[in-house]
């Protein structure tokens, strides 16, 4: 496994590297997420993610978001907005798709302090996601100081429940995740 691909496996494991935005106190979580062609953040880590326009995968309407590294593409997550929640469909890597049936929750219709949600995938992967939102934090970055709203996010691959993920998110309303933060305090942060 190349450096890259080792560091980012501790922040974005690849159903929750993604871009979105969500409130800080209780509203819809799609309306929070810039999804307008050519949309980018850059992080610390050297990743690039920007959403791409919208298509129809598997007869499934997406918004594709992809992560780069450089001149590489390294993934895209492919994006439904349903009945307000943020799902993930699937995720193309290495020239494969992993697809999702069911497609996994990242995020639910609305977020609140305290909220938790949990969805499992059966698909080739066999992910589990669970979510709950800690709270509003204040967050200073080389960016500029933020209120950000703090999400846990647990990833549970295959059948082994000792083996999970779990990764923290900063997510700053219109502008997107500001930093990524694994387990062991290992940060990514938005600088532009």
């Amino acid at each position: 496994m190349c450096g890259y691909h080792a560091r980012m496996r501790r922040f974005l494991p690849a159903l929750v590297c993604l871009a979105l935005l969500c409130p800080v106190g209780a509203a819809p979580a799609s309306g929070y997420f810039p999804n307008t062609p050519g949309t980018l953040w850059r992080y610390s880590s050297g990743e690039v993610q920007q959403t791409l326009p919208a298509r129809t995968v598997r007869g499934v309407p997406v918004i594709p978001l992809s992560h780069s590294v450089g001149t590489q593409l390294v993934s895209v997550d492919y994006l439904e907005y349903k009945g307000g929640a943020v799902l993930l469909r699937g995720v193309q890597a290495g020239g494969r798709l992993n697809w999702y049936s069911p497609p996994l929750v990242v995020y639910p219709g609305t977020l609140a302090a305290g909220q938790r949600w949990s969805s499992a995938s059966s698909g080739t992967a066999g992910l589990r996601l669970s979510g709950q939102v800690l709270g509003a934090q204040p967050l200073t970055t080389t960016l500029g100081s933020f209120n950000t709203l703090v999400i846990r996010n647990d990833v549970q691959s295959g059948t082994d429940a000792k083996r999970v993920s779990t990764q923290f998110v900063y997510f700053v309303p219109g502008l997107g995740v500001v930093r990524y933060q694994a387990a062991d305090g290992s940060t990514v942060d938005l600088v532009k």
